[in-house]
């Protein structure tokens, strides 16, 4: 579904990706690890097309999306959130969603627009807070509201990038079973940045670590968990027998 050659990109004298490959197929969890400033934001971003590789190519249903500007790359169904999740403060939480159904990939009335994205609100869970501002969720339901920004452009992959920074371990659990739900339940593939690894490690089929900009390895969960360089990368050399 989505593929990417020898994705390279330099920033001055920085390599922060080399060379990187990867492949996502339909309907799958991929997880994507490595230790900070790994290069892992760098990839979502020039998947999605807020920068541009150095070198490399990226495909999406076989389609050349290299290049290709932010609103483009979501029209053809590729959606994503952030780290630093911003919302519109002023905006309640459904008119937040109604923004991303009206600019997302279907052409739709305000009324339409309204109605779907209570539906949206619904199948996350905060449906009660559609009339509340978002400046006062708290950070789990923010990271929701992103997802539920994300899901109204009609996306058939999403780049997840860290969803559970800041959460407790309830919360934690809350929001990896809706990451399930968007692939079991909406049919959405899911590429996914994530530091912690509990979760990565339950949710993801395959699992792709970067270091220093490159890959280092790739396989299911418990390969990559074995694996004696992803252990040196997060642990250090002392760690591996």
């Amino acid at each position: 579904m989505l593929e990417g050659v020898n994705i390279t990109k330099h920033f001055g004298g920085l390599t922060a990706l080399k060379n990187v490959n990867f492949n996502i197929k339909k309907g799958e969890i991929l997880g994507l690890i490595g230790p900070n400033g790994a290069g892992k934001t760098t990839l979502f971003n020039i998947i999605s097309g807020v920068i541009k590789p150095t070198a490399g190519t990226v495909k999406f249903q076989d389609v050349n999306i290299t290049g290709q500007p932010p609103h483009k790359i979501c029209k053809m169904g590729i959606a994503r959130t952030f780290q630093i999740v911003q919302p519109f403060l002023n905006m309640s939480v459904l008119e937040n969603v109604m923004v991303g159904l009206l600019y997302g990939r279907r052409s739709m009335s305000i009324l339409e627009a309204r109605k779907e994205a209570l539906n949206i609100l619904d199948f996350l869970g905060i449906k009660e807070k559609s009339m509340v501002p978002a400046g006062k969720l708290t950070l789990i339901e923010r990271r929701i509201l992103e997802l539920a920004r994300a899901l109204a452009t009609d996306p058939k992959l999403i780049l997840l990038d860290e969803v559970l920074a800041g959460l407790n371990p309830s919360e934690t659990m809350k929001a990896i079973n809706i990451v399930k739900k968007l692939r079991d339940e909406q049919g959405i593939t899911v590429f996914w940045i994530e530091h912690v690894m509990r979760a990565i490690m339950t949710a993801a089929d395959r699992i792709i670590v970067l270091h220093y900009g490159e890959k280092i390895a790739e396989g299911t969960p418990r390969e990559v968990a074995g694996n004696l360089k992803v252990i040196e990368a997060y642990l250090g050399k002392k760690y591996v027998s």
